[in-house]
């Protein structure tokens, strides 16, 4: 009975230590997760507040309302939400296209083709992304300005391609540098020209680092705001910089709620974007550190 008690203790011991360190784990999550979501949380409690008690400190949903949103929508305040929407789309959109067509072909080169100075030239394309925009912000604004793009299209996804093409490229090339050159050796061996054994083999089992840098550039895209606040007018005004300007259904007040409100359906579309392509954007993100 004695050797038993004592062969019993250090296992309960352990099982003890188990589970300290899966409660602080829990707990540690769980912190993290509320910090990070608390902003968003009184965010879209502010939405739906009466503008009266935009100031209640209360939090939790009271005083209820779906003015907000009607006045975020109502173009007889000067607000064009509908078409401010539709342009954060197609800038967002298209540069994510634009980007992700070069940045295949750039990252599979920087991983696949033995250059000279092919470290420098993957060097110059990360400087590129820590450039600070604000520097950029002048001289931009002078050439398209003095080429008559102000105000295009354009204007605003050429600038953002520069921004969002690094990320694609550093993504894609860490992922493609992982993968096996057998794959594409084999389907050479089997017939297969170079391009059809990137575009039968390759790309396939690239798909989910692919589809995931395209979120990454879909939301990069969607949430800029300082180069579209200066080369955009009335008609090209992305999401970002009409909330920036927003007004409210009262004449010189803040219109927070409605601000808040304007942020919510921004955000929300982004929400359900990752969380219904959550397992591919975790697939592509680790796909990489696995081969």
């Amino acid at each position: 009975m004695t050797a038993v008690s004592i062969d019993a203790a250090p296992k309960t011991a352990a099982r003890r230590r188990e589970r300290l360190a899966s409660s602080r784990t829990y707990i540690s999550a769980a912190l993290i997760f509320i910090w990070c979501l608390i902003p968003f949380y009184w965010m879209i409690v502010t939405a739906f507040r009466d503008v009266g008690y935009t100031f209640d400190s209360t939090p939790f949903f009271t005083h209820f309302t779906w003015d907000n949103f009607t006045t975020v929508f109502s173009e007889n305040l000067g607000n064009h939400f509908g078409r401010n929407l539709l342009n954060s789309l197609l800038v967002a959109g298209v540069t994510t296209v634009v980007a992700l067509l070069f940045g295949v072909f750039a990252a599979y080169a920087l991983s696949r083709l033995e250059f000279r100075f092919k470290f420098l030239v993957l060097g110059f394309v990360l400087g590129a992304s820590m450039f600070p925009g604000v520097a950029l912000v002048t001289p931009l604004f002078q050439l398209f300005t003095n080429i008559g793009w102000y105000g295009t299209y354009q204007a605003l996804i050429i600038p953002n391609i520069s921004f969002v093409l690094p990320l694609t490229v550093y993504t894609l090339t860490s992922f493609f540098r992982e993968m096996p050159w057998e794959l594409e050796e084999s389907a050479r061996i089997d017939g297969c020209t170079q391009g059809q054994a990137f575009r039968k083999v390759i790309m396939p089992l690239a798909a989910p680092a692919v589809f995931t840098t395209a979120i990454l550039a879909f939301i990069a895209s969607w949430n800029e705001f300082l180069i579209a606040s200066q080369l955009s007018n009335e008609q090209t005004k992305t999401v970002t910089v009409a909330i920036a300007y927003f007004a409210g259904a009262q004449a010189h007040q803040e219109p927070y709620t409605a601000v808040m409100a304007a942020g919510t359906v921004v955000t929300i579309p982004l929400v359900i974007l990752v969380l219904v392509f959550q397992r591919k954007i975790v697939a592509g993100l680790t796909a990489g550190a696995v081969k």
